[in-house]
């Protein structure tokens, strides 16, 4: 019998896979957050950032860029 692992996309990020999606550093992420530039959920002491969330930073960056 063969186990069929499947992957269930992420919808909240937290902090250090957002840092790992974005290629930016903890700390950077952690930084944004505080900043409002990059907005989370907050449940008990644990932060969640949505994966739209990190399209819309990341879109922000690239249409600076131009």
């Amino acid at each position: 019998m063969s186990t069929v692992t499947t992957s269930i996309p992420l919808i909240l990020y937290r902090p250090e896979d957002a840092a790992e999606a974005l290629s930016l550093g903890r700390s950077t992420i952690y930084e944004l957050m505080s900043e409002g530039a990059l907005r989370f959920v907050k449940r008990g002491r644990s932060r969640r950032i949505h994966r739209d969330e990190l399209e819309r930073f990341a879109a922000s960056l690239t249409e600076k860029s131009h």
